[in-house]
């Protein structure tokens, strides 16, 4: 079996998260309950099954749908709780309005005592075959294919809802022929069920205008094509549309956004089970602590790669191949933000508009706009390319000690010096002047510099890295290194929002980009940076964090994803006591500040560290020539 890296190592099972699936039965195991396990097991969860729903169908027709009693749902419900809590719940097939509104009222219960587990929702109403299968009550499977459940019972009690186009046109009853009307779906959907939404546009089928009536049609490549570009679609892409809805845990900037996903359309018929993988996929991924916008990328890759790799089992559609934990980084969608929100709440945030500083609160001699660069505009080839591996990389915040790691040997560092931005926007305007120096208290109590003193001080930096010739990093202040030509700039997520990105690299500096899930990660690499940071890992105090820390387990994944594209630097809590574990994971770089900034002596806690890491790496290599050697003999 798989590992959930996707290569042959045994799958960890020692402790593995509990994942519901509420859903139907499908007797040819393409779909349904026998697709969740299967889905849930290859991604490293144990899961467990309340049925719904029994079907009698195969890959080519469903020829009965039977619900089970309200009475053996409950039970189902009652016995599994009793013993095996759930991380994560997702619910497919429901049989009719009944088991809905049971259902919720379930969840209502449910949620007082476990508030935090998520509940994910596909709205499943049609097999892969074109068959119904919700029967709503109704005998006739074909006519009540026509109506739809009423999900509005589950409104404020779930975290996602998965429709596809036939599925969100029904749900909001409003036509959804182009693009446009499709995000505007997804978004009322979201606002009337109070949850997100990933609305998934990877069946689209504009063979006519109106797709609630024809979703099988067959029309020449050349009329769908152009279908397609009518109506604003891509037809070599699979684009899904994102709805974040105060999504827990995840950063402000990316909390309440819109996204559209797109990834290479895999051309095939084998995708039996493709909604009921990607739900289950997702469940699966958020029961292990990542954040829901983490689980939407990862599934996607997992039901991409499942289906290049499906081949056929019956005379219809086959079902999706279980490949592991999706590791290939082509595989993972393009991030295109479809909007400016997070623009603006970091323009909210941090810049008053009475003070007129679209330009820059640090200096007012540098007058570079701040600006959105989309990826579009970074060059192919992307950022700097560093000159050496960062090894242990100091982060500090003043000058003497750069200065004395610099002269110690010292080859990249980075310069953190935080300002109160809000103490200048807050100001009034005979205050506010950027020509005068400042001093303020950050929360951590370290004094923070604007104005003519900052400068000075980022002039003074960048003149000393050139001087050793070190790469050394400017953290945030994009303007002052460009102007005083720094090797490097160190940005956050948000600051990418309000950022020249193309001026930076025009002027030769490397670029190094924060990232804090795999969602971050993957907007940072479409801006092909010099590095990538991978954290916070461990509990920090030197920063007040969006997010929980990372760990190891997720810091080992995002390392099996990246290590082969970028130097990745691990950031966040390392020291002496926890650095060899954060080297078995693979990253090839660690960032420290405390353990530097904060020791008695800063030039021998760097040594030491510096030693400790590289006799990590030696060990790792031995580790891995003996295992060559081995499988050689």
């Amino acid at each position: 079996m798989l590992g959930i890296h996707g290569d042959n190592a045994p799958m960890n099972t020692e402790h593995p998260a509990f994942v519901w699936t509420i859903a139907g039965s499908d007797s040819g195991g393409g779909a349904g309950i026998q697709a969740d396990l299967a889905t849930i097991q290859d991604l490293g969860c144990h899961g467990c099954s309340v049925v719904t729903t029994v079907t009698a169908q195969s890959s080519v027709a469903v020829t009965l749908v039977e619900p089970v009693s309200a009475a053996m749902l409950m039970a189902q419900l009652t016995t599994l709780l009793s013993d095996l809590p759930p991380k994560a719940i997702k619910i497919g097939l429901l049989a009719d309005q009944t088991q809905v509104a049971l259902l919720a009222d379930w969840i209502a219960s449910f949620k007082i005592h476990y508030p935090s587990v998520p509940v994910i929702v596909d709205p499943v109403m049609v097999a892969s075959c074109g068959d119904a299968l919700a029967v709503d009550n109704c005998q006739d499977i074909k006519s009540a294919a026509k109506s739809a459940l009423d999900f509005r019972p589950f409104k404020g009690l779930i975290e996602l809802i998965t429709p596809n186009v036939l599925e969100l046109g029904r749900l909001t009853h409003s036509d959804v022929s182009t693009k446009a009307q499709f995000a505007a779906a997804a978004l009322a959907l979201s606002q009337s069920l109070d949850c997100s939404v990933l609305a998934k546009g990877g069946d689209v089928s504009f063979g006519s205008t109106d797709i609630l009536a024809d979703t099988h049609a067959q029309t020449h490549a050349n009329t769908l094509d152009t279908a397609y570009k009518s109506n604003g679609w891509d037809l070599e892409l699979a684009e899904d549309y994102l709805v974040c809805r105060q999504v827990r845990a995840s950063s402000e900037l990316h909390q309440n956004g819109r996204f559209w996903l797109a990834s290479q359309r895999v051309n095939t018929r084998h995708n039996h089970g493709s909604g009921c993988t990607l739900s289950s996929a997702i469940a699966a991924v958020l029961a292990q602590g990542f954040v829901l916008q983490d689980a939407v990328v990862v599934a996607k890759a997992y039901v991409s790669q499942g289906l290049s790799a499906a081949v056929g089992l019956g005379q219809g559609p086959g079902p999706l191949a279980r490949t592991g934990w999706p590791n290939d980084l082509s595989r993972y969608a393009k991030i295109n933000l479809c909007d400016g929100n997070f623009i603006s709440h970091h323009l909210n945030q941090h810049l008053d508009v009475r003070s007129d500083l679209v330009a820059t609160v640090l200096s007012a001699t540098d007058q570079v706009r701040i600006a959105y660069t989309s990826p579009q505009n970074i060059l192919s080839h992307g950022f700097k390319v560093l000159d050496a591996d960062l090894g242990v990389y100091p982060v500090v915040s003043d000058l003497i000690m750069l200065e004395s790691l610099l002269a110690a040997g010292v080859k990249t560092l980075q310069l953190r010096i935080k300002t109160d931005i809000s103490e200048l926007t807050t100001a009034a305007p005979a205050e506010f002047n950027l020509g005068k120096s400042a001093l303020s208290r950050c929360e951590s109590g370290e004094p923070e510099l604007i104005g003519s003193e900052l400068e000075a001080q980022i002039q003074t930096a960048i003149a000393l890295g050139k001087h050793f010739n070190a790469q050394l990093f400017i953290n945030d202040h994009w303007q002052l290194a460009m102007k005083y030509h720094a090797f490097g700039v160190h940005l956050g997520q948000e600051d990418l929002a309000v950022t020249d990105l193309a001026a930076i690299q025009a002027a030769g500096l490397a670029l190094g980009i924060s990232s804090h899930s795999y969602f971050e990660l993957l907007l940072a690499h479409q801006y092909s940076p010099s590095y990538i940071a991978l954290g916070h890992i461990f509990p920090t105090t030197t920063k007040q964090m969006p997010s929980a820390p990372q760990g190891l387990a997720k810091l080992k994944h995002y390392v099996a994803l990246l290590q082969d594209h970028y130097p990745l630097v691990a950031i966040g809590g390392i020291d002496l006591d926890n650095l060899a574990k954060v080297k078995t994971t693979g990253v090839g770089n660690i960032a420290v500040v405390r353990a530097i900034t904060k020791a008695k002596n800063p030039l021998a806690a760097f040594a030491e560290l510096s030693q400790a890491w590289e006799q990590c790496s030696l060990s790792e290599e031995l580790a891995v020539k003996h295992e060559l050697d081995a499988k050689h003999e």
